[in-house]
């Protein structure tokens, strides 16, 4: 891609910063040896990121019931009759 068509592809936009966190990150971008557009681009596309993963899942413990076994007719390696006996009416035959 050349550079007038990157270009195409880019909006100034004027934001109002703390100075504070402008200054760091002017300080960020130099010693990174980069731009503070750079910087902010960064930074920005990690926060939105993070907040599309959201926020981490609770932990859920699935209960365990012991029945004794595998019903009558139920074949673990076989998919087919798995999906069948979940499609039924209930009854197994």
């Amino acid at each position: 891609m050349s550079a007038y068509a990157g270009m195409l592809f880019c909006m100034r936009t004027t934001l109002n910063l703390d100075d504070d966190l402008v200054r760091a990150a002017k300080n960020k971008a130099l010693h990174a040896g980069t731009t503070l557009t750079s910087v902010i681009e960064e930074a920005l596309r990690a926060a939105l990121a993070e907040r599309e993963v959201g926020v981490p899942l609770e932990r859920y413990e699935v209960p365990v019931i012991s029945t004794g076994g595998l019903m009558p007719g139920v074949d673990l390696d076989d998919s087919a009759g798995l999906l069948e006996i979940l499609e039924s009416d209930g009854t197994w035959h």
